[in-house]
Parts: C-alpha cells; sequence; structure tokens
C-alpha cells in the first residue's frame, strides 16, 4: 500500500494542483515562491492540525466570490456561489493491492471494489450554513450602524470590522469550519489536463461524509518542519498545538534528543519488566542512600531553622528526599560526548569533548536522525511504544508510514545535506520487520531550495512546482506540478545525457526564474560578466548558465518544456555550404561543409535547435532575414523562448560604406564590435596575438577571416579571462545578438517575477 498522487483544491497556490508520490523517495523543487512550501503546509494541516485553518489558506483569487456571497446574504438574494466549494480540499489516492483489503475496509466506496485505487477527500466545510450567515448579518449591521459626531454636529460613519465577508472570516473561520473525509470513486480519476492542472471529481450531492477519521489506523504521520528558530513544528504561530499531535519539537543537541527517545522508548517506569524493577530498585537504592548523607550533612543547618521558629507556626520538621531520574544525567553539557583522540592506542586513554564542540551542521544531522529514529521506532511499536497505557499495542501498526520533512537546508549545511538525503530513507526502513519487504510501507517526502539535495536525489524523485501566470482576469498566479520521473526515468539516450550532464555540472536548473544556454568557455565566462554590468535588474534574478555545444542543446527540449522557465539560447549560425564529393567508383553524393556565413548562397545552418526548435528553420538567408520579434518565441503560451545568434554588423570604426560582416563564433563576434577595449587586453598569448591581428587594421572581411583563422586553435577562455581584467568592466560591450537576447530575457524572468510577487503574494 502506498500514496499513488494527491489533489490540492483552493489552497494558496495550489488552486487546483496533482502531485504524484515515488514509491519511496518524493523530492519537490522549484523556483521561489512557486508553491512547495504551501504544499508541505497543506499535508500538515490536512493531515495534522486540522483546526489551524486561516482565511489566508485559501485561494486568494476566491475571496472575491466569498465577499459576493456575503453582499447577497445582505440584499436578502438568492446565493450564486457555493462557498464550500470555495474552501480548501485535498484528495488522497491510495494504490492498495486486494491482499490488504483487510486495512481499508472502512473506506472502500463499493463492495466490487477490486484492488488499486482507493481515495478520500478531505474537505473543509460549513457547520452550519444558517448560523454563520446570521453571525455575519448582525455582525455588519452593528458596523453599518457604527458612527459617530463630528465637531459641527454631523454624523461620520466610522469603518469598523467586519468590512466585508473576507473580513468577517479572517477571524471567524475555524470556528464555523469542520474537516470532514468522504469516500471518491476510483472509476472517475481524471488525469491532469494538457497544462498540468488537476481535475477532481465532483462529489454527487447524495455522497456521505465517514463517521470517523479515515487515515487514523491506516497511515502513521510524522514530521520535520524547517523552523530555524526550532520552535515546534505543529505550531505556525508559535503557540502550542494541544491534541493535535504528531508532530515533534526539533532539538539540536543529541542528548535532547536522547531523553526524548528515551522517555518514549526506554524509560522502565513505563509498564516495567523484569529487567525493568532491577534498574529501578538501583535508583531507588541510591535514592535512600543519597537521603541519609543530604540528611545528616544539612543537620545542623535545620537545627538552626527550628531555633527560629521556622518555618511555620506548627514548627513541622524539614526532610530530604530526593528523587533520580535516568534522564538527569543527560541535561548537562558533558553527557554526550565525542571522542577525538586516543593517545595510548589501545583505548585506555581517549581524548573527548561536549557535544557542544562539535560542528553544528554535524550536531544538526544527528539530531535529524535521531527524529528518524524515533519516528520509525514509535511507528514500529519497539520496546516500551509497544504498551499504551497498560494495554498491549505492539501488534497495532499502520500499513503505511509518511514521513515529511521540510528544507533540511534550514537545519544542514550542504555536504551533510547529501549525506542526510542519501541516508534519510535507509534509516527509516532500518528495521527487522522493514527493510526491502513490502508488508508495510515508507514514504519520506521532503521539499527543499537546495540544488545540493536535489543533485544527490534521483532525478526521477523529483517534483517541479512550475508557475503558472493567471488563467484570466481576475485570477491569480497558479501551480502545477511536474513529475520529472517522465522526463529521466527510462533508458533513452537523450534523457540518459541530459541526467548525466545535470549531475556533472552540479546546475541549480530546478530553481532557477530562467535559464541561458551558451555555447562554450567563453560565453560562461563572459555572459554573467555582460548581465552583471549592463543589465543591473537581471542580475537580481536567480538565472541559471548552462554551457552546451549546439548539438546537444536540442536535447534539452522535453525538460525545458516540463519546467516552463524563461529560456535564452545563445548559439551560432553554424554555416554549411553543400560541397560534391565523387568516391573510388565514380558515384558523386553532397556533404555539407562548414563555411564562413554569407548571403545568397544557399547555405544551411548545422545548428539542430534554428532546425528543430525554433525559429524552425534551415537557410542561412532566412536565419539572418528573421526579424527582431522573430527570434522570441512563446511555444505555444506555455512559456517564453529566445534565440540569440550571430547577425550581420558593422565592425567598430567601420566607414559608413563599409560591407557588414557575420561573425562566425562569439569571440570573433565580440572582437569585431569592441576593437577599442580589445587593445587594451593583455595576459595570456592569445590576447596578445588577437592585439596583433587588430593594429593591422584590415577590412572587415579580412579582419573576420584572421580572427577565425587564430580562433580554431586558441585558448578562447584564456582569452575571455583577460577580458574580466579590463580596468573599466562596462568598456567590453555585448556582441550585438547577445545584446539583444539579455535585453529580452531580462524583460521575460522580471515579468515573471513582478506577476508572481503582485499578483499571487509570497504565500499564495
Amino acid at each position: 500500500m502506498r500514496i499513488k498522487f494527491v489533489e490540492i483544491s483552493n489552497f494558496r497556490k495550489l488552486k487546483l494542483t496533482h502531485i504524484d508520490f515515488d514509491k519511496k523517495t518524493t523530492i519537490f523543487v522549484g523556483a521561489n515562491n512557486s508553491g512547495k512550501t504551501s504544499a508541505m503546509v497543506a499535508l500538515r494541516l490536512f493531515l495534522l492540525s486540522p483546526t489551524r485553518l486561516a482565511l489566508r489558506d485559501v485561494t486568494i483569487a476566491n475571496w472575491t466570490k466569498i465577499d459576493q456571497l456575503g453582499d447577497e446574504w445582505e440584499a436578502d438574494a438568492d446565493p450564486s456561489v457555493d462557498l464550500n466549494l470555495l474552501l480548501p480540499s485535498l484528495d488522497i489516492w491510495l494504490d492498495v493491492p486486494l491482499s490488504e483489503i483487510q486495512h481499508v475496509v472502512h473506506i472502500l466506496p463499493t463492495l466490487d471494489w477490486s484492488g488499486g485505487l482507493l481515495g478520500v477527500r478531505l474537505a473543509y466545510r460549513v457547520k452550519d450554513f444558517q448560523k454563520l450567515k446570521g453571525e455575519y448579518l448582525a455582525q455588519r449591521s452593528a458596523a453599518r450602524d457604527a458612527s459617530i459626531t463630528g465637531p459641527n454636529g454631523e454624523a461620520i460613519k466610522l469603518a469598523i470590522w467586519p468590512r466585508s465577508l473576507t473580513d468577517f472570516l479572517e477571524r471567524r473561520l475555524p470556528a464555523h469550519l469542520d474537516l470532514s473525509a468522504y469516500p471518491l470513486d476510483p472509476a472517475a480519476v481524471t488525469l491532469p489536463s494538457k497544462n498540468g492542472r488537476a481535475m477532481p471529481q465532483t462529489l454527487p450531492a447524495s455522497a456521505l461524509a465517514f463517521d470517523n477519521p479515515p487515515f487514523k489506523n491506516l497511515i502513521k504521520i510524522d514530521e520535520i518542519a524547517a523552523q530555524r528558530d526550532f520552535s515546534d513544528a505543529g505550531s505556525r504561530d508559535g503557540g502550542d498545538d494541544k491534541g493535535e499531535a504528531t508532530t515533534r519539537r526539533f532539538k539540536r543537541r543529541l542528548s535532547d534528543q536522547l531523553r526524548s527517545y528515551y522517555d518514549r522508548h526506554l524509560d522502565p517506569s513505563k509498564t516495567p519488566s523484569d529487567k525493568d524493577y532491577e534498574a529501578l530498585g538501583a535508583i531507588q537504592a541510591a535514592e535512600r542512600s543519597f537521603d541519609a548523607r543530604l540528611e545528616a550533612g544539612f543537620s545542623a543547618a535545620f537545627e538552626e531553622l527550628e531555633d527560629l521558629g521556622y518555618p511555620g507556626m506548627s514548627n513541622p520538621k524539614l526532610k530530604i528526599s530526593t528523587l533520580l531520574r535516568a534522564t538527569d544525567g543527560l541535561k548537562h553539557g558533558s553527557s554526550v560526548q565525542y571522542q577525538v583522540a586516543d593517545p595510548s592506542g589501545d583505548g585506555t586513554k581517549t581524548l573527548k569533548l561536549p557535544e557542544d564542540y562539535s560542528g553544528l551542521g554535524y550536531q544538526n544531522l544527528i539530531a535529524m536522525v535521531f527524529m528518524l529514529m524515533g519516528f520509525r521506532d514509535e511507528w514500529m511499536r519497539v520496546k516500551k511504544a509497544g504498551v499504551l497505557e497498560g494495554a498491549d499495542v505492539s501488534h497495532e501498526i499502520q500499513p503505511l508510514h509518511l514521513v515529511l520533512v521540510e528544507e533540511p537546508e534550514a537545519h544542514l549545511h550542504a555536504q551533510v545535506q547529501q549525506v542526510f538525503i542519501n541516508k534519510a530513507y535507509q534509516l527509516l526502513r532500518k528495521h527487522c520487520d522493514l527493510g526491502d519487504g513490502e508488508g508495510f510501507c515508507t514514504q519520506l517526502i521532503v521539499s527543499t531550495h537546495s540544488s545540493h539535495v536535489a543533485h544527490e536525489a534521483d532525478f526521477a524523485n523529483l517534483r517541479y512546482f512550475r508557475r503558472r501566470p493567471a488563467a484570466s482576469k481576475g485570477e491569480t498566479p497558479t501551480t502545477t506540478v511536474a513529475n520529472l520521473s517522465h522526463i529521466f526515468g527510462d533508458g533513452d539516450d537523450t534523457k540518459r545525457f541530459v541526467k548525466r550532464y545535470l549531475k556533472a555540472t552540479h546546475c541549480d536548473l530546478f530553481f532557477a526564474d530562467g535559464v541561458v544556454f551558451v555555447e562554450g568557455q567563453a560565453e560562461r565566462i563572459l555572459v554573467p560578466h555582460f548581465i552583471r554590468h549592463h543589465f543591473p535588474e537581471l542580475s537580481r534574478r536567480y538565472v541559471t548558465l548552462l554551457e552546451l555545444g549546439g548539438s546537444h542543446v536540442h536535447n534539452f527540449r522535453d525538460l525545458v518544456d516540463a519546467l516552463g522557465i524563461a529560456t535564452l539560447i545563445i548559439g551560432d549560425l553554424d554555416a554549411t555550404v553543400a560541397t560534391k564529393i565523387t568516391d573510388k567508383n565514380g558515384k558523386e553524393t553532397t556533404r555539407w561543409k562548414s563555411a564562413r556565413p554569407e548571403q545568397g548562397k544557399a547555405q544551411q545552418t548545422a545548428n539542430s535547435v534554428l532546425k528543430e526548435w525554433h525559429p524552425q528553420k534551415k537557410l542561412i538567408d532566412e536565419l539572418v532575414a528573421l526579424p527582431a520579434e522573430g527570434h522570441a518565441s512563446t511555444a505555444g503560451g506555455d512559456y517564453e523562448l529566445y534565440v540569440a545568434y550571430q547577425k550581420p554588423v558593422k565592425v567598430e570604426g567601420a566607414a559608413e560604406d563599409d560591407a557588414l560582416v557575420i561573425p562566425r563564433t562569439f569571440e570573433d563576434a565580440l572582437i569585431l564590435e569592441n576593437l577599442s577595449a580589445v587593445t587594451k587586453v593583455e595576459g595570456s598569448v592569445t590576447s596578445a596575438k588577437i592585439r596583433a591581428i587588430v593594429a593591422e587594421s584590415l577590412s572587415g572581411d579580412d579582419l573576420e577571416d584572421e580572427l577565425f583563422d587564430l580562433l580554431k586553435t586558441a585558448e578562447k577562455a584564456a582569452f575571455a579571462l583577460d577580458c574580466l581584467m579590463l580596468e573599466d568592466p562596462k568598456a567590453l560591450k555585448p556582441p550585438t545578438y547577445i545584446a539583444a537576447g539579455l535585453k529580452w530575457f531580462e524583460g521575460a524572468v522580471g515579468k515573471d517575477i513582478f506577476e508572481s510577487e503582485i499578483k499571487g503574494g509570497a504565500d499564495q
């Protein structure tokens, strides 16, 4: 049994969001403000703390409709909207084999079920519409009548709470809601739409809610929340969630975790066994001996107090009675120590330091590991966890264990993050009844902003939270989730290349606002330099650069389509010309040979991006003549894409009547448009040779040929590094085609961020 997928509706940015769960580990990734945290909060609210829902958790686009309902109540008109349909809900779909029917018999939709999908909807519902309506109208009436007398005796209306139904619900929503659970029809499951939005089924009017919580004995849920101050994970506002259990306070100190583990699993005072009686006897004997020693030591002091008539009218005797607890030995700073050296070499003399002397990241790793061990052992009813209120519950083990870990990087530094994500699931399964067995299922859900976590995970486990623009006027940006197992899940050569490349580069593509593909090392070095000094607004965005040859960029098309982020591809024209070749048998064939780009020569591009992705043109003449707006593509309205490549340019300082030149590479394009700056570039042998060619004052075409011949074998990266050392960083201008691409990219990425922040809000 496992959770196959969930569908979240009307919760913050998650208006209609489908999320597939992996059998073992699922990792939520995505750019800032994409909805990862909202998904974790939704799981926490519905499964752990259902009474904590607030109006701000309702998708903000629904607020207008809620206020419309309030206006209709005030006008005594028939309501045009159903408030229940505007409230958050969570559909949980389990994949259950028929052999485990005994666990789910209480949630079966029909007696005809024969294994497979089982769905339950957890939905917030208004307890009593008439009571809610009456209370709101009473408060609104009082608010409308509120006024004061002005300085001239006129009545001045006061704007007081509630000004609208949403204003009323800001304070009163939890008091009027219940979380109800309903069975869903497996035959009515609908896959997400083409744009990734979930399509949850509509409950029939006759649907009856379950009488009891459907997951109580079915799913064990635990959580480690991303609380930087290590406050209670179950408390969103800093308070306690009494009675809404299963979240646990994050304690960094291992001694604290040991005490917690001891209380839950080892404390001999809880349902003691024979060995526990021995330990309790030893503790009580120590208490009696200690009491006697203290009584003798304090006897003189107590006699002086008695002479003063203290402590009271009847002068009762003072008596010392100590209470020793095993955990008292874990409360001091050196209760847990790290062995750091053994000078003797035989273990007889060891040097130790208190746990506080270990690195913070290591301490946090140990603390989180101990929490996971505690979750596992509590689930499997290890030792004292098998007895509850005197009753043996060791056989009452839920078949499914769901563990939520929010942003482990909040507690762990980079290297330790990699260790954690590699070992967490194994640790949760390290029990004789678990391991690789299928009798009990563990599913680990991790949300992260860390490229280190994503890099160490299997990319097929990633679920990418994709920001979507507002679907229509009056709506707000929303989120859909891409299952990247479809991109990385099989042995296709293209997908294997993309996966291995991303692993090798340790890139942060899954967290970026936009991506720039470049051809070679020189672009990889200088494009960030151009962004920093010529496009300051773009430098504020979270952009990732990928260095790929033109023959490989198109391999990323499926991934870019899935991520849907703004994409700039900076490539080369890669002109080729047809050449007739005759073999030894006299057979003539046509081969395309690399050539200098020229118009009117029937040349074709060898760049796969230009031919197959955008603008899907082969002829150099068509590519050169492509208007500026033709370089951008909306990719069917799904995301924005721009392809930049060399166009005819005028050499810097050339006469007006000089012909335009089409550069062949990034480097010669850079030099042709920065001749004066290049004369100041010094350092490598390549830079010296380039300065010498520029000093010859050749014509545009001749200069282009000389530079191209040099750059075929020169150290391009060395020249690019030398360019970074120019005294005036702004003296080096980006080539025209790259400047046009970066200008477009600045607008595309900036627009996306602006819409998300202004329309949607940070939490929405």
